[in-house]
């Protein structure tokens, strides 16, 4: 496998983690008897706030996904791969990680500079794709 689809597959890892971590949290707080409910009805208790910014990171997550995943496959499939562009994808991922805990404990102004860097990766994987 190559270098990108390794940093592909490893954000997806990181993204079901994501997932898995906020659910768990969401269960503690609501409990099973709301969190597997058809949710017709408000939550009867309220979230923790670490837990609603791990929602609303794994939130952040779902938007950004398809960027990245989008950037990496045309690289790799127009065989443009090179140091910057797995530099980029290696930048993304990392960037990726310390959002989570930047989004969680509320880092000012650190999580919005997480996540510019993040976008700026994906921007460079779509700009060497047409260069």
């Amino acid at each position: 496998m190559t270098p990108l689809l390794t940093l592909l597959a490893l954000v997806g890892l990181l993204h079901i983690a994501q997932f898995a971590v906020a659910s768990y949290m969401a269960n503690v707080d609501l409990g099973q008897g709301y969190t597997t409910s058809p949710r017709d009805r408000a939550p009867s208790r309220e979230m923790r706030p670490v837990t609603a910014r791990m929602l609303r990171a794994y939130d952040n997550h779902i938007q950004m996904f398809p960027f990245f995943a989008a950037g990496v496959l045309l690289i790799h499939l127009s065989g443009q791969s090179n140091t910057v562009t797995v530099a980029a994808a290696s930048v993304y991922l990392i960037a990726r990680v310390l959002y989570v805990p930047a989004y969680a404990f509320g880092w000012q102004p650190w999580r919005s500079l997480i996540w510019v860097t993040a976008m700026l990766c994906c921007a460079i994987l779509f700009i060497a794709a047409l260069l």
